[in-house]
């Protein structure tokens, strides 16, 4: 009898002990998770997404509308009529062109596949599609098809100024997330934030009235109203398109900038890509080369050093190059003309108009590698500029006190020194608006709901003397009349300020022996700019020289500017 008691005894010790450790265990243990769940039961809460801003042009018209759109879906065990049935008929409303066959029919055989998963409940058909497309499905009467609202983007433009804008994708959690360009720069502010609406439900998920809510609303992101003018920006593109199909050239770009604020009237970069399909391109076309890829600028970088020698004192417009009657060596390297003329005694203004690398050389040599190093990171040679882009790079100038007797030659005359197009826009403005460097500027204001305020920007540094920027302005102005391009100037135009450059392309430590970038940089009326315009062309086939195909493209885009702009001929 006492053994059975014992036993008994430890059988209800260890069943004490069992439920201890297994109220341990959900109190304890997983008691946050099941105070979590409980709460699900009796509680919902959902997330309200914000509406995303709008980007505008400077005339107030829409470069990019935010609009409703759907994302098309379908319940497989709902259909009704045959899988191959409703492929064929939904098919044309997901192709870019119904009238391709090839296209439709490999729309078909995946539309197949997904609606032939039976055994789920809900399947995506694909990306977002706008509210006609959505009518027309619709109105085909489909048992088991259906759209959840999605907000999309329009583009009244279609793909024009796409770098500047870039485009809305999906980041790894699916949420609209804004990639390049505007989109990406302004991405917090364009999102707005979201709201949350919470209450309470019984078991069978109905809302419980007396029990309470809660509501914050979304708060709609901004609109951007930018300084990029729509004529502009499109004679830009069409112009830019023609030359290069002209020209042959790989690709190209156009970049025009007001000198005195750093506002962005246009910017245009070929080959391009539809922001509303940027899923059918490859990232390496979303890259805005203005901002992101850098080259050596050649000639075009030489008023920049003949300003910076000006300003020092060092040289002045009619000072004589006792070194430009031929070629010169050094450091076992010889420096030579482009067009193997050498002319002694040069001017400076010369120099800039012949394009005279010895003649450069000699300026290079009057300034020495350090205080060269120092005007040009001045300029902003070498560093980003800050403009309000995604995807702005800048390769840094040769550490200061590295620079050998070459280097400092080469970079006086554009070679061994790396840019980027956006970098010499804003370095040429302070020559062309009396000597300070400011911050390109695509946005001008954000407006919100009922109120509008600009952006700010940092102010103009002065960085060379008026008098500098004047008479480097004049030698410029000296060039596009006299220089190799003086066969495209435009009659009656003769206070425009410009410079040709035909630039080497370093390739695996070299350069490469057969093609050359080219370009155009100018401002008129020289003396007092309404626009600063860089062209720039990649390794055109029809000619070796700039002043035969950037220089040419330059003055066309410039004919349909000046009237534009109010630009009075000269004579």
């Amino acid at each position: 009898m006492g053994v059975k008691i014992r036993l008994l005894s430890i059988f209800f010790l260890i069943l004490f002990a069992a439920v201890i450790v297994r109220l341990f265990y959900w109190q304890i243990i997983k008691g946050s998770v099941l105070s979590q769940d409980a709460q699900a039961q009796y509680s919902s809460s959902k997330v309200t997404s914000a509406p995303r801003g709008n980007i505008l042009a400077s005339d107030g018209t829409y470069w990019v509308v935010r609009t409703q759109g759907w994302l098309p879906w379908a319940n497989p065990k709902m259909l009704t009529d045959s899988v191959q049935a409703v492929a064929n008929r939904l098919a044309p409303f997901f192709v870019k062109d119904p009238t391709d066959k090839v296209e439709l029919m490999d729309e078909v055989d995946k539309l197949q596949g997904i609606l032939s998963k039976s055994n789920l409940s809900w399947v995506s058909l694909g990306g977002k599609m706008d509210d006609p497309t959505k009518r027309n499905i619709d109105a085909l009467g489909i048992r088991g098809i259906g759209f959840d609202p999605e907000e999309d983007s329009y583009y009244p433009e279609a793909s024009s100024a796409a770098h500047i804008l870039g485009f809305v994708g999906k980041d790894s959690s699916g949420h609209d997330v804004g990639y390049f360009g505007l989109e990406g720069y302004y991405d917090l502010p364009l999102s707005g934030k979201p709201g949350f609406m919470g209450g309470e439900k019984n078991a069978l998920g109905a809302p419980i009235l007396s029990g309470g809510t809660m509501e914050v609303s979304a708060v709609p992101g901004v609109d951007l109203l930018t300084n990029v003018d729509k004529r502009i920006q499109i004679l830009a593109e069409t112009e830019l398109a023609n030359g290069i199909q002209k020209y042959q050239a790989k690709g190209g770009s156009v970049t025009i900038m007001d000198p005195y604020t750093g506002k962005i009237m246009a910017m245009a970069s070929l080959p391009s890509f539809d922001p509303s399909n940027y899923s059918q391109y490859s990232n390496e076309v979303f890259k805005n080369t203005v901002i992101s890829d850098s080259f050596e600028p050649g000639s075009i970088f030489k008023p920049i050093v003949m300003a910076s020698a000006i300003d020092a004192g060092l040289v002045t417009p009619d000072t004589e190059c006792d070194i430009c009657s031929g070629p010169i060596n050094v450091d076992g390297f010889q420096i030579r003309t482009w067009d193997n003329k050498y002319r002694s005694n040069s001017t400076m203004t010369e120099v800039i108009i012949n394009s005279d690398n010895v003649g450069m050389s000699f300026v290079g040599q009057k300034l020495g590698a350090d205080k060269l190093y120092n005007y040009l990171n001045s300029f902003g040679i070498g560093k980003t500029t800050g403009i309000d882009l995604q995807g702005e790079a800048a390769p840094p100038l040769r550490k200061k006190g590295s620079w050998s007797n070459v280097d400092l030659d080469t970079a006086s005359f554009g070679q061994g020194v790396a840019v980027t197009g956006i970098e010499m826009v804003r370095a040429i403005s302070v020559i062309a608006n009396g000597g300070y460097l400011v911050t390109p500027r695509v946005v001008d204001s954000i407006r919100g709901d009922g109120w509008q305020q600009p952006v700010n920007t940092d102010p103009p540094v002065r960085i060379i003397s008026e008098k500098a920027a004047q008479e480097a302005a004049q030698m410029m102005v000296q060039a596009a009349n006299l220089g190799e391009a003086k066969w495209c100037k435009i009659s009656g135009f003769d206070n425009v300020a410009g410079k040709t450059g035909t630039a080497q392309i370093p390739v695996a430590g070299h350069y490469d022996p057969v093609n050359t970038n080219h370009s155009f940089i100018g401002f008129a009326p020289a003396d007092h700019p309404k626009f600063v315009m860089l062209v720039t062309l990649d390794s055109p086939q029809a000619s070796p020289w700039a002043s035969e195909t950037a220089a040419p493209l330059w003055f066309s885009i410039a004919r349909d500017l000046f009237p534009y702009l109010g630009v009075q001929p000269s004579s």
